[in-house]
């Protein structure tokens, strides 16, 4: 059976804009503003460790150059300083390496990712609409062994819970084809949906004006795409608590069936200076007007939630 944590925006009346997980029960954006000075507990479960591959699982239809936003992305993560720009994408993932080192165990060796296989499912074999049964099928299409398998469905595929309650979630299933000492060994996935069509300003918010709260003008989206945009934020959430809480009893605060975790503890947090509205004073380029916080490879500029600092209790911002 499988397990799944949810991420969406709460926006509130003050519009506070936040990605955390939930199974049934969204939590109260007093407790959220409470909780982020909190530390994370530690539940003592394995964290993921080792060389990890990221495989792509896309469903329906999305451009090469969509595909490639993402891809460039996940790339990103790995990259050394000498080959991005400052601040990177490289720079943000690296404060998960705290997590580690607080839970220091032979078991928890270092985590290095790097990009897998990109699997297409262009003829939507399962339909248009999904339920998280159907997620986990799709993610099994992945190598199901030292592999997170990331479920990305196209801007016309609807999802249960999705545009409601949640842009995406990241848990972990039993493998059919993988077993570890004669036991079958569960493997980590994520999904998030392209809200581009469907709820843009529940799900890509700063690029697309909220649905509720103060109507200001949306910021100009990096990669001149703003559903690829909302799908890469919501997919740095997912990853950063994928690596720290993979099977539900690493690190988070609250109830395992609405956690917060490593990027949702720092709801609508993108850079220095962000309060319920607004993302923080972020970078601006100069040539197309995109606002954005790290550079990636080829290039690329992304927009990054802030990270829990375990080791500062706050939240770690870029810029």
């Amino acid at each position: 059976m499988a397990t799944f944590v949810s991420t969406h925006f709460i926006l509130c009346l003050l519009f506070a804009v936040s990605l955390f997980h939930e199974s049934f029960a969204a939590r109260k954006l007093s407790e959220l503003v409470q909780d982020q000075t909190t530390l994370l507990q530690y539940h003592n479960g394995p964290l993921l460790s080792g060389k990890i591959s990221i495989n792509l699982i896309w469903y329906g239809k999305f451009k090469p150059s969509q595909r490639a936003i993402v891809s460039d992305f996940i790339t990103s993560l790995s990259s050394s300083p000498s080959q991005t720009s400052q601040p990177s994408v490289a720079t943000w993932w690296k404060t998960t390496e705290k997590y580690y080192h607080l839970a220091n165990s032979k078991k928890h060796s270092s985590l290095s990712l790097s990009l897998g296989r990109q699997i297409l499912d262009q003829s939507y074999s399962l339909g248009k609409s999904l339920t998280q049964k159907q997620i986990v099928q799709l993610a099994s299409k992945g190598d199901q062994r030292n592999a997170i398998n990331i479920v990305l469905t196209s801007s016309d595929v609807s999802v249960d819970g999705f545009c409601s309650n949640r842009c995406g979630t990241h848990g972990s299933s039993k493998s059919k084809s993988a077993l570890v000492k004669g036991k079958n060994y569960r493997f980590a996935y994520i999904w998030v949906g392209n809200s581009e069509t469907q709820c843009p300003g529940y799900c890509a918010w700063p690029f697309h004006q909220p649905i509720y709260g103060p109507q200001a003008p949306p910021l100009v989206a990096p990669n001149n795409d703003v559903g690829l945009a909302g799908m890469v934020m919501n997919l740095g959430s997912l990853l950063a608590a994928t690596a720290t809480n993979p099977f539900g009893n690493g690190y988070f605060q609250g109830s395992a069936g609405a956690p917060l975790e490593a990027a949702s503890a720092c709801p609508g947090v993108y850079a220095k200076n962000a309060y319920p509205g607004y993302a923080g004073d972020l970078l601006v380029d100069p040539t197309t007007g995109a606002s954005y916080n790290a550079h990636g490879a080829n290039g690329r500029k992304y927009l990054l939630p802030a990270i829990y600092d375990p080791s500062t209790s706050k939240c770690s911002t870029l810029v």
